[in-house]
This record gives C-alpha cells, sequence and structure tokens, in this order.
C-alpha cells in the first residue's frame, strides 16, 4: 500500500521506515530539508537504536523516500500526520500550529476515499474539530495514537501491544478501520488488540496512558520523600508493593523523575484540556505530580551538596548522562541537564559525559564541560552522580574500578541503579534518592 507520511521527527521517521519495512511504499515528508537530506541518505538525524538500520534498508529498497514537496503525497491511500505538538509558550496548553498547517497543506493532494490517521498527541476534541476540513475533500479522518518508548521506538511500532483507532460512526468510519488492519496486517495477524474507538477515545487514551505513568512515578518519588525523613528504603517499599499485581513494579523507580518530550508536556496540555472544558478539578492532581516531579531534581542537587560538605564551589562533579533516558539522545526536559546547570549554578566545576547526548547538549547548553569517554570524565572527580541509566554507567562501572580514577570518594545515585553496598564496602559515601 502506498502511504505518506507527514512530518519526519522522531515519531514520523520511525513509522515510516516500520511501515516500509513490513512492505509499504512510504513517502515521508518534512519542511527540513536538512533533515529530509539526512534520511534521505539512510542516515538518523537522531539516536534511536535499530532505526539507522531500517532507514538504510528502506532507502536502498526504494520503498522508503522522503521528500519537502507536500505534492508527493499524491496518490497515498493514508496519509499519517506525525507532527509535534508542543508546549505553548505563554501556558501550559498544547501548540496544535504544526497539526493545523500539516492538515492545511494536505488538503489539495487529497482524494475521496483517502485516510487521514493522525498520530500526534493532542487535546481531545482535535479530530472533531479538524474533520470537516478534511471530510470536504471526501477522504476520512481518523485518530490513531502512537504508544512509543523511546529506545524501543522501532519494535514499539512493528510490534506494538495495541493498536488503537478512533473512527466516525459512520460507513466510512467502518472502512477506515478495516484499512488500518491491512495496514498494520503483521500485527494484526500476531494477535495484536485492535481496538476501534471514536474520536474523542483515541485521543484520550494517549493522555490518559502517559498521565498514569507520571503519576505512578510522582508516586513512588513521593514515597522517596517520606522515606528520606523516616529511614526507610524507598526500593524495599517499592518490591514489596510491586509484587501485587494491581500494582506492578515498573514504574515504580524513584530517582530524579520524568522528562523528555512526553510525559511533561502531556500532563500539562492534559490539565489545561480538562480546565477549558470545565472538569479541571478531574485532573487537578497532576499540577502535583508535575511538582513532585519537579522537586526531585532539586532533591539530587541537595544531596550532592551535603555530600559534599555543605558547599560545592570549585569541586568537582562528573555527571553520568545528559539524555533524559537511556537508548536516547533526546535532552528536552532532562532531568540531567536540569541537575547539572543547578550544579554549576552553585559554583561546582561540572563535568557531563553521555554515549548518545553530548552534541544535543552542547547546543542547548554550552556553559557546561563535555567529555566523551567515561573513564576521562571521572578521572579527579570530587563526586560522581548517576543521572541517566545507561548500562556503562549503571552496570559496567564498578566502585573498585571507579576507585582508580577519582579522588574523591562521594557518589550520589539519580537513579538508584547502583548496589548500595558494594560501593560502600569499596569505600565509598553512597547517598541515594530515598534510600537511607
Amino acid at each position: 500500500m502506498r502511504l505518506s507520511v507527514i512530518g519526519c521527527g522522531y515519531l514520523g521517521a520511525v513509522h515510516a521506515a516500520a511501515m516500509a519495512s513490513i512492505g509499504h511504499e512510504v513517502v515521508g515528508i518534512d519542511v527540513d530539508p536538512a533533515k529530509v537530506e539526512s534520511l534521505s541518505r539512510g542516515e538518523a538525524p537522531f539516536y534511536e537504536p535499530d532505526l539507522e538500520e531500517l532507514l538504510a534498508a528502506g532507502v536502498s529498497s526504494g520503498r522508503l523516500k522522503f521528500t519537502t514537496e507536500m505534492a508527493a503525497a499524491s496518490g497515498a491511500s493514508v496519509h499519517f500526520i506525525g507532527v509535534g505538538t508542543p508546549q505553548q509558550k505563554d501556558g501550559y496548553a498544547a501548540d496544535l500550529t504544526y497539526v493545523n498547517a500539516a492538515v492545511d497543506a494536505l488538503l489539495p493532494y487529497l482524494r475521496p476515499g483517502d485516510i487521514v490517521a493522525g498520530k500526534s498527541t493532542v487535546p481531545v476534541g482535535t479530530a472533531a474539530e479538524l474533520a470537516p476540513r478534511i471530510e470536504a475533500t471526501g477522504a476520512t479522518l481518523v485518530w490513531n495514537p502512537e504508544f512509543l518508548r523511546e529506545g524501543w521506538a522501532v519494535k514499539d511500532t512493528i510490534e506494538p501491544d495495541r493498536l488503537v483507532v478512533g473512527v466516525p460512526a459512520d460507513a466510512a468510519g467502518e472502512a477506515a478501520a478495516e484499512l488500518l488492519r491491512e495496514v498494520y496486517h503483521p500485527a494484526a495477524a500476531a494477535g495484536t488488540p485492535f481496538i476501534v474507538t471514536d474520536w474523542a477515545t483515541a485521543e484520550l487514551v494517549k493522555v490518559a496512558a502517559n498521565a498514569f505513568l507520571a503519576t505512578k512515578i510522582s508516586f513512588i518519588n513521593a514515597m522517596a520523600e517520606i522515606a528520606e525523613v523516616t529511614g526507610a528504603d524507598v526500593t524495599q517499599l517499592a518490591d514489596a508493593i510491586g509484587h501485587d499485581v494491581r500494582i506492578g513494579r515498573r514504574f515504580l523507580g524513584a530517582g530524579i523523575g520524568f522528562g523528555g518530550g512526553c510525559l511533561p508536556k502531556d500532563i500539562r496540555a492534559f490539565s489545561a484540556r480538562a480546565e477549558e472544558l470545565g472538569r479541571g478539578e478531574a485532573v487537578a492532581f497532576l499540577r502535583e505530580v508535575d511538582a513532585i516531579n519537579l522537586r526531585r531534581r532539586e532533591r539530587a542537587v541537595q544531596l550532592v551538596v551535603d555530600a559534599l560538605g555543605g558547599q560545592v564551589h570549585e569541586k568537582k562533579v562528573t555527571l553520568l548522562g545528559a539524555a533524559f533516558k537511556p537508548y536516547s539522545d533526546d535532552i528536552r526536559d532532562s532531568p540531567a541537564l536540569d541537575v547539572a546547570v543547578r550544579l554549576l549554578g552553585l559554583g561546582a566545576s561540572v563535568t557531563v559525559t553521555d554515549p548518545a547526548a553530548i552534541a544535543n547538549a552542547r547546543r542547548v547548553h554550552p556553559q557546561l564541560h563535555y567529555i566523551e569517554d567515561r573513564d576521562e570524565a571521572l578521572r579527579d572527580a570530587d563526586a560522581i552522580v548517576l543521572v541517566t541509566e545507561w548500562d556503562e554507567y549503571r552496570r559496567e562501572l564498578t566502585p573498585e574500578h571507579a576507585s582508580t580514577l577519582t579522588g574523591g570518594r562521594v557518589v550520589v545515585d539519580g537513579r538508584n541503579g547502583w548496589d548500595a553496598a558494594a560501593w560502600r564496602a569499596a569505600g565509598w559515601s553512597y547517598y541515594g534518592m530515598g534510600r537511607p
């Protein structure tokens, strides 16, 4: 089937490459010429495991092409819209400028029977507002939210845990759902749940899922705040309550909190939309979820200050990580970089290392000192701070090896990813988040 993907950022590039890999003919369209040139060479403009191989295979096969020309969408049966919906500069609401621009640019090339499938994360009610413009061309609008995890996006696209399609309640909607089932034929054939809903439900599924995950993370971080004043160990607490199948252990990792381009802005946009609908009180708790999350960054900074005797001026502090999570070079709202900048503001000599995100971090925070090599970054540090749980930090760095590189013996575990007993046994002063 011939498909177009409008917007070739993180979501769109992965989706285009994945759809080509399962046999579709795909054209990706983006307004950024540099991005299009990179993708056309089979090179990913951002770090995502397995994506570059998928891009290269799609481009070399001829099934995958990229362009800046919207006219290239003409003739596609399904047009996926995967542009960004950033937080508005003057408030919490989502900025739909790019969604509206994508739809307006696509309208002249739509034919009767075409499907426009929104994948961007949008406020509930967006599809209903867009539909009249699209339906006037004879095309049908559906909403098909994505559930990608950065670092696992290729797998999540090709082998999703569920497929959600919001359609209008008419014959055109039924036909559109069946066509989307064909688009995702390998996953559908493998038994992946294929959930057909109305537009509003499909829009809510994504923001509700992100709100729940953010709430779960902030819940365990709230427990960490209590643990810190009572002497309890939040990691043992999480293990204990995580055995309850109604709760589960995943996303119960206390630390410096969540970041990235989705959870923070999505829960804020959800709150703003609820206020617009006159139901702000229903999700008022999300304001506290956000506040708890931001407090953990300040707590990590305070742990470093306390560990170094009450002040960090001219102390060398090495932060392991810059990306908001491992297996990504995404630094949007990165807790790791927030902690680094705060420590620099207190007078510390801050060194940041990361396997993938240094180039992005340097563009946004050139005032920080970056070293690519982990061991070189650790050399002569007074304190080490784990802020992104890459395997080469969390699993591969031993306290014995670190002892050969640093002058200090202080570690602040901002992700509770290390064995506290092992570090202490090796002569280190270990400080965790919500741990005694």
